[in-house]
């Protein structure tokens, strides 16, 4: 069996973390190595747990996903997958500058943010994840 794809969460909202995590451990070639509520906890942890694959929200206190994307990819560079309420099809100023920041993806939010919802979309996070991982 290969090596599992060595993911860290970046999310706020202990509830949606929580359901990341879980969703995400449940995937064989997934492992979730590290979690953080922002940015700059996030930035602190992420030389040792060196991922493969980091997931952020956007909106966030103390370091938001633009400044955090911005640090990591200036100290850390590595796939971003942007999993946010702020990254719908509609949002695409903030698409474009995540983009130019260095995020390569883009999940949002179910809106109901019910585990049932994150639930039907786990199949379409663990191929971006997947998609992500082979871009290292």
């Amino acid at each position: 069996m290969a090596t599992p794809i060595k993911v860290f969460l970046v999310e706020d909202s202990e509830v949606a973390l929580q359901i990341l995590k879980r969703l995400l451990n449940s995937a064989p070639e997934i492992e979730v190595v590290g979690t953080a509520h922002d940015g700059s906890q996030a930035l602190a942890q992420i030389p040792a747990a060196n991922p493969d694959v980091v997931l952020t929200d956007l909106q966030m206190p103390v370091m938001d996903g633009f400044d955090f994307t911005q640090k990591l990819m200036a100290q850390f560079p590595r796939p971003v997958l942007v999993v946010s309420n702020a990254v719908q099809p509609s949002d695409f100023e903030n698409i474009y500058k995540l983009m130019q920041l260095g995020a390569l993806d883009f999940f949002p939010k179910p809106t109901t943010g019910s585990p049932t919802d994150y639930e039907s979309m786990k199949g379409a996070l663990v191929t971006k994840i997947k998609v992500l991982a082979s871009k290292r």
